[in-house]
């Protein structure tokens, strides 16, 4: 099933991060749009238009954030939204996390 298509279920802790071809595979299947950083969290960059159009975005990933209660590290500069991705009751990369990054790219064709 695509991940974006899978339900993002919160990490409640007390399971280690992903890692090796664990971690390889769910990269695989996000694609490379996001990147890998340090076997610790996900990054991505998203250009827009204009100020307007990026706080837009921001706000849409906002509520998606808040209705699967993963809550990603957003920056929104002009024209530009740079997201950060991992769960932090680990400090490190659980499946959800590229669920959600699957999820996030769904906005731009919606």
């Amino acid at each position: 099933m695509k991940l974006s298509k899978r339900e993002c279920k919160p990490c409640k802790g007390g399971v280690p991060p992903l890692q090796g071809e664990a971690l390889l595979k769910l990269a695989d299947e996000l694609g490379n749009s996001w990147r890998v950083v340090g076997s610790h969290h996900l990054e991505k960059d998203f250009e827009f238009k204009d100020f307007k159009e990026a706080l837009a975005f921001t706000n849409r990933v906002g509520e998606l954030a808040e209705s699967v209660s993963h809550h990603p590290d957003i920056l929104l500069t002009y024209g530009k939204v740079k997201i950060y991705l991992w769960t932090h009751k680990i400090d490190g990369l659980v499946e959800a996390d590229f669920i959600f990054a699957a999820k996030i790219d769904e906005i731009l064709t919606h």
